[in-house]
């Protein structure tokens, strides 16, 4: 691989657009609930950037 090729990475948890339901579906239950960080495993910033996208996407009546 040389210099000038780049890895391409899995967008961060803050990264996730609000208009893919499907890739959030792994951060909130069955019922809708957004799960705490005890089981995401994620980190504060990005637990707040995820709760952050859950609730706009709602507002928006995309997910649950």
């Amino acid at each position: 691989m040389s210099t000038t090729e780049q890895k391409q990475q899995t967008p961060t948890p803050a990264e996730i657009p609000f208009t893919n339901p499907q890739a959030m579906r792994s951060y909130v239950t069955d019922t809708g609930k957004i799960l705490p960080r005890k089981y995401t495993h994620l980190s504060a910033k990005h637990q707040r950037a995820v709760t952050r996208t859950l609730k706009h996407a709602r507002n928006l009546l995309l997910t649950h």
